[in-house]
């Protein structure tokens, strides 16, 4: 609902004074309703209609800030300037409160009034041909209606085209701020993506440069050294590799895709080649058959960074990959030695645990990581269950 003002607008005020000047000017040239002699005159003089036209040019301050005040008084107004001479200003004045009060009145005043006019419209009309059985006497109700009912439909016309337009203008506006929120979505999610696939790419890389050139530092043997080089070399490569193809797909990805080249289950050999020649004992057992790509990829990207975690921080030992295809989806299984580590260690900052976690949430499964005992002693255990189902239907 619109605030009202708490003084009058420069509009009515130049609205009040144009139809005082006006009045003020037929009154100097005499020019009245009825003349003097008309029965209905009972204060005769032309002093007498100023006093309705002054408190109707007063009432027309309030058009805005008072509205229904302004038609009361108004209505009063009239009713004493019907038994003087009469002004014609007086009475146009009178309209336009009628229309302010309703398009600036309350909802239940702009629904009101226009039928209120619309039966006075018709009194005025069946009433006085009734009572006079002469057709002039239809007259009175079309000057009735020329004066409250006409002012009254077309400020309520008024009206609701303005609240349609306000409705409209809301509507537009929710439309902007849910268009700018699925934006900011589309953006924090796009970034999201990109930050997992980053680190899924490189951290593997580094972790591993970082690893052997601590142990080549620490180690004054240069077969091992040169060893620890030529891993490093190898990942250094690797991982710069893997970097330009990333940023090729940021320069030139209009459209949300994924890498080119995007890694699979297939390529599960090679990345355990990857990491044996890193340092660890890996020993792979996977049985997954043929599964969606998004799940594929998500597996990938799982084993992986297991993979990495396991060169930073697991103690010595054997690593194992298990993969599984079963009726609920592709469950996926790494467990590594879980202990103190006398190697040297990369630094973490948990961002891998997260991006498996978000990998496995974005297909709507399971993921969970933690130490665990069992026959072979305390072990890291990382699990993951990739719904399969879903994803194939909805690809189809």
């Amino acid at each position: 609902m619109t605030v009202r003002p708490l003084c009058p607008p420069r509009f009515d005020v130049s609205v009040a004074l144009a139809g005082l000047l006006g009045g003020l000017l037929l009154w100097a040239f005499g020019l009245g309703v009825r003349p003097g002699d008309d029965p209905m005159v009972l204060f005769h003089g032309r002093w007498a209609l100023l006093v309705p036209l002054g408190v109707t040019a007063c009432c027309e301050l309030l058009r805005r800030t008072a509205p229904r005040t302004a038609l009361a008084v108004g209505t009063l107004a009239l009713a004493a300037d019907t038994v003087t001479q009469g002004s014609i200003a007086t009475i146009v004045m009178y309209t336009d409160l009628m229309y302010a009060a309703v398009v600036y009145g309350s909802p239940a005043t702009a629904r009101r009034l226009p039928w209120i006019t619309g039966v006075l419209t018709l009194a005025g009309m069946l009433v006085p041909y009734a009572v006079l059985r002469v057709p002039e006497a239809l007259l009175i109700g079309l000057v009735v209606g020329a004066v409250t009912f006409a002012p009254a439909s077309t400020g309520l016309i008024v009206r609701n085209h303005r609240d349609a337009a306000d409705a409209a203008r809301l509507q537009a506006e929710q439309t902007a701020l849910l268009a700018e929120m699925d934006r900011v979505q589309a953006v924090t999610a796009e970034r999201s993506r990109m930050a997992r696939e980053l680190h899924d790419l490189v951290a593997n890389h580094l972790s591993a440069i970082a690893i052997h050139s601590t142990a080549a530092l620490s180690l004054d043997d240069p077969a091992t050294s040169k060893d620890a080089l030529t891993v490093i070399r190898e990942n250094s490569v690797q991982g710069l590799s893997e970097m330009r193809r990333l940023i090729g797909i940021l320069r030139d990805g209009a459209d949300d895709r994924e890498p080119a080249a995007t890694p699979t289950l297939d390529g599960l050999g090679a990345l355990i080649d990857t990491a044996r020649a890193n340092g660890l004992d890996v020993a792979l057992d996977a049985e997954h058959g043929a599964v969606p790509a998004p799940v594929e990829l998500a597996a990938y990207r799982i084993v992986q960074e297991s993979l990495t975690n396991a060169l930073k921080h697991a103690a010595p030992g054997r690593v194992d990959v298990r993969l599984r295809r079963s009726p609920e989806g592709l469950e996926i299984r790494v467990t590594s030695p879980y202990g103190d580590r006398a190697g040297p260690r990369a630094p973490g900052s948990g961002a891998g645990l997260v991006g498996m976690r978000e990998r496995a949430a974005l297909l709507d499964g399971s993921f969970e990581a933690g130490p665990e005992d069992g026959p072979e002693g305390k072990r890291w255990v990382v699990r993951a269950a990739l719904p399969v189902t879903d994803v194939e239907q909805g690809e189809a």
